[in-house]
């Protein structure tokens, strides 16, 4: 029996890894369907029953419109979704014929200040599949797949005008289990879990994680700047559609056009959680000299003191004090430290007396502590303030800035990041970004960027362990979450127990930990205390132990020869079993866990592949420390 020939063409191109494949139109007389050309990209194993995603890119012939999809492992990852973007001079979702190709090779090595491991490496395919309309308007469709991910972009010649919008979407099954969060300017809102089709209609997000037959996948972003416009997912009831809206109706471009990345990272939930897709995608670091970056934690005075711990140089100095017994590198102050700025008279050369902040950074120095200032956007907004107050906070030796309240994606808030970028890099500046956009591979091209809010964070009312359980494989796969952990004080305002407040220092990575915890609270918790002492702010590797999105998390993540440990859970108090998947041999596991009359620890010995067993409380976690065992080691605190 005869095959079609789009039949060979398609399984030849299954069976091939890293090729690229256009299917040959049907002969006259065979029932085949709809003409249409089709290319697979896949990454760069070369087994072709690696469990790595491939992306399937067709182009109906009748139509001329394109459409893209995954699959793992050959089941359905991203159904056949639109892809297609509209400019005012051009329609370039249908109507399209196909040109040209190029393929190549992705392969670099980079090296980050902070997020789940320093030492990158990337290795993907790259194909570009070449499009014009009848009238000549031209597009390229660049899809790029990894061992972790597929994502494309489009790039556009000069002459397109702006850009109206794009019909790209992502068609998920509709089963698929789904982790959302509504969408919100500050991008602090709560993830829920629902199925895509019955997830309400609204905007949610373009973190959203789901689970297919093929495995999970995150949909996110990358390499957004000022050239364009920050999206967010529209969603319809009913279905597994999930479009991409833009923050603006009309995008401004003057010349060719590149877009950010529709990234998609996929696998299972470990190879999810532990993936740098994002920033791989992103451009390479726009800052030589990084020595002056350093990843740490932070003794953070807002939920400790609020407005009127702000206002005093006393309470500041004292909050310095306490950071420097507990060895935290860092100290922030949050706002109020400038509330009379208004006053200051700029036009005197010694204008910068007026403040206290000096003499604040001075006691530091002198204890070996780092300034941190909160600053409101509104006061960076011009070029003419941001010179008059970066190059001063970096004259007095403020470490870096927390800056606040953007609370827009939309493209001149984009510009003002990319202008902002560029001038504390300058000012040796790091910088932590609140009330802001969540991390699109920024922190790979601008290494200064050691964390950014964008989440549900500590000081949220509303938080739920839910919620906390799903923020791993969400919100922290796509870099450094300012979610400052540590308010033990806060008890009765928060969804979780104290052993697993203190395990979110791990659970949760950011280049700036900042500690949101009073120094009474600690000091009430000494085992909580201690081991925060003890954890640093940047990862030699990260690895997920144990997790469900909404009902856990354990992570382990290395720094030298130690793994650190953090498990939350959701749901009422049980026994968990943990696989200390930490590597060969014996290993020394010291543990705080919740007891009945508050935090205990618990060490033992353990090989590498057993089970460690914790009594969790309600709503509950751990924390704790691991390290190689051998007679004579007692303990792994330092």
């Amino acid at each position: 029996m005869a095959v079609p020939v789009k039949t060979m063409v398609a399984a030849l191109c299954a069976g091939l890894a890293a090729t690229l494949c256009t299917a040959v139109p049907a002969r006259a007389g065979q029932d085949t369907g709809p003409a249409e050309h089709v290319w697979a990209v896949s990454g760069p194993e070369r087994s072709t029953t690696a469990r790595e995603p491939r992306a399937r890119v067709s182009l109906d012939d009748t139509t001329g419109t394109l459409g893209l999809s995954v699959t793992r492992g050959g089941r359905t990852v991203i159904e056949p979704s639109p892809v297609g973007i509209v400019t005012e001079r051009a329609d370039l979702s249908q109507g399209l014929r196909f040109l040209d190709r190029n393929d190549r090779r992705v392969s670099e090595r980079y090296r980050t200040e902070s997020g789940k491991r320093l030492e990158r490496r990337v290795r993907m395919n790259e194909t570009r599949l070449s499009f014009a309309t009848a009238a000549g308007a031209r597009l390229d469709l660049v899809v790029r797949a990894s061992a972790d991910g597929v994502a494309y972009r489009y790039v556009l010649p000069a002459g397109h005008g702006d850009v109206l919008g794009e019909t790209s979407a992502f068609n998920l099954p509709p089963q698929a289990g789904a982790w959302l969060g509504a969408y919100r300017v500050d991008n602090e809102g709560q993830f829920n879990q629902y199925t895509a089709a019955t997830a309400p209609t609204g905007a949610y997000s373009d973190q959203a994680l789901f689970a297919t037959d093929g495995g999970y996948a995150l949909l996110a972003e990358s390499d957004l700047t000022g050239t364009y416009s920050g999206a967010r997912l529209a969603h319809d009831q009913g279905t597994g559609t999930y479009r991409i809206a833009l923050a603006d109706d009309r995008v401004h471009t003057d010349g060719p056009l590149t877009t950010p990345w529709r990234a998609m990272v996929v696998g299972d939930l470990a190879t999810v959680t532990r993936s740098t897709f994002t920033d791989d995608l992103a451009p390479a670091a726009k800052v030589a000299d990084t020595s002056w970056i350093r990843p740490g934690n932070v003794l953070w005075t807002w939920l400790a003191g609020g407005r009127a711990a702000g206002q005093s140089l006393a309470a500041q100095k004292a909050y310095v004090d306490y950071a420097a017994q507990r060895h935290w590198p860092y100290e922030a102050v949050d706002a109020g430290w400038y509330f009379k700025a208004d006053e200051w008279d700029t036009t005197d050369p010694d204008w910068q007396t007026d403040s206290w902040l000096p003499d604040l950074v001075d006691h530091a120095r002198a204890k070996g502590v780092g300034i941190i200032v909160w600053i409101h956007q509104r006061d960076l907004d011009t070029p003419e303030e941001r010179a008059q107050w970066l190059p001063t906070l970096e004259r007095w030796g403020v470490k870096g800035v927390k800056i606040d309240f953007m609370n827009s994606e939309a493209q001149p808030m984009l510009q003002w990041y990319d202008a902002v970028l560029a001038e504390t890099a300058a000012h040796h500046l790091m910088v932590d970004f609140h009330g802001s956009t969540v991390p699109k591979g920024i922190q790979r091209t601008w290494p200064q960027v050691m964390t950014l809010e964008g989440v549900g964070g500590e000081e949220k009312k509303t938080n739920t362990a839910g919620h906390l359980t799903t923020l791993p494989f969400t919100r922290n796969v796509i870099g450094s979450m300012d979610f400052t952990p540590g308010g033990f004080q806060r008890t009765g305002r928060r969804p979780d127990s104290d052993a697993a407040e203190a395990g979110l220092a791990v659970v949760y990575e950011s280049g700036l930990q900042m500690f949101a915890g009073t120094p009474e609270s600690y000091d009430a918790r000494p085992l909580a205390r201690d081991f925060l002492e003890q954890v640093p702010a940047a990862w030699d590797d990260t690895r997920l132990l144990a997790g469900r999105p909404g009902q856990e998390a354990v992570l382990a993540r290395r720094s030298g020869d130690r793994w650190f440990l953090g498990g939350v859970y959701a749901g009422a108090a049980h026994p968990a079993e943990v696989p200390m998947a930490l590597g060969p041999g014996r290993w020394l596991v010291e543990t705080v866990r919740d007891g009945a009359d508050g935090l205990v620890q618990d060490r033992q010995v353990l090989r590498g592949g057993d089970t460690l067993g914790i009594d969790v409380a309600a709503g509950g976690g751990f924390a704790g420390i691991a390290c190689r065992w051998h007679p004579g080691v007692t303990t792994c605190y330092r």
